[in-house]
């Protein structure tokens, strides 16, 4: 029997958003705000605290406040079990009182949750483009969004998958980010986590850990451009997916699936959190 997928959900401060539309015309008009993703199964969360630790660190450098985690969390559950438990889930952290005029000004925070249908894990291999450009505040995930978009839509009409952000033209310039992902780099025995200005991804930082569990060698350290040549393997990864990358600009890699099996038992090591 075919099941229908549940309905998107939006809860804007735990009601429903179209409730609210002024809410939702403030975020977009004003565009001040920070935001994580995640999947969710059976109403729990690989790496929950990872995704708080990022909401803080938001609230603390955008809005100089605390935010309720037992309320968000509460959120968050509500929105999973409307979507039914396995969902694709967004936290955006804004204030519709922000005004850029008085940034300084004390305003009461609002708590975008959204929750829709799982997205299937992407195993396309990539070929990717490197673009000069690092992501203004790279440490927060903020929603200021478009410069990612727009170079993804220059490698796209370059015939590439996605884009990959570098800190400068020429062979010394270091590897940073993907628009929404991070990278990695395998030569048959490490695995190297290329060091620039980026956001540290939580599927990053749950890899990392679910390597270091397996024993396997792992290194942090800048990358240039030039050293692409000298690796064997790559990969991206971020909430939804892990998928190998088969060319960097001009450079060709193998899929390497036992690295891809490698990559996927360490992802699975983390726990699923319960959100309530």
């Amino acid at each position: 029997m075919e099941v229908t997928p549940a309905a998107p959900v939006a809860l804007l401060n735990g009601a429903p958003a179209d409730a609210d539309a002024g809410g939702l015309r403030a975020l977009a008009q004003v565009n001040y705000g920070h935001a994580t993703t995640m999947r969710v199964r059976g109403g729990a969360v690989q790496g929950l605290g990872l995704h708080l630790a990022r909401l803080r660190q938001g609230n603390a450098e955008l809005f100089d406040t605390q935010l309720d985690e037992a309320a968000l969390r509460g959120w968050m559950a509500q929105a999973a079990r409307q979507a039914g438990g396995d969902c694709s889930m967004g936290v955006i952290v804004f204030a519709r009182d922000f005004d850029h005029r008085r940034p300084l000004q004390e305003v009461a925070l609002d708590v975008l949750v959204t929750a829709a249908a799982p997205q299937p894990p992407r195993t396309q291999a990539l070929r990717v483009l490197t673009r000069d450009f690092l992501r203004p505040l790279p440490h927060l995930k903020h929603v200021g969004t478009c410069p990612l978009f727009h170079h993804r839509r220059q490698a796209l009409k370059a015939g590439r998958d996605d884009a990959l952000f570098v800190d400068g033209h020429g062979a010394d310039a270091r590897i940073a980010e993907g628009t929404l992902w991070n990278i990695g780099f395998w030569d048959g025995h490490t695995v190297t986590w290329p060091q620039a200005p980026a956001l540290r991804g939580t599927a990053e930082r749950l890899l990392q850990a679910g390597l270091e569990a397996q024993g396997v060698a792992q290194e942090r350290r800048p990358v240039t451009v030039a050293e692409l040549p000298a690796f064997r393997a790559a990969f991206s990864c971020n909430a939804n997916a892990v998928q190998p990358i088969v060319a960097v600009d001009a450079v060709e890699y193998a899929e390497a699936p036992g690295l891809m099996r490698m990559l996927a038992a360490a992802g699975a090591h983390a726990p699923w959190d319960a959100l309530d």
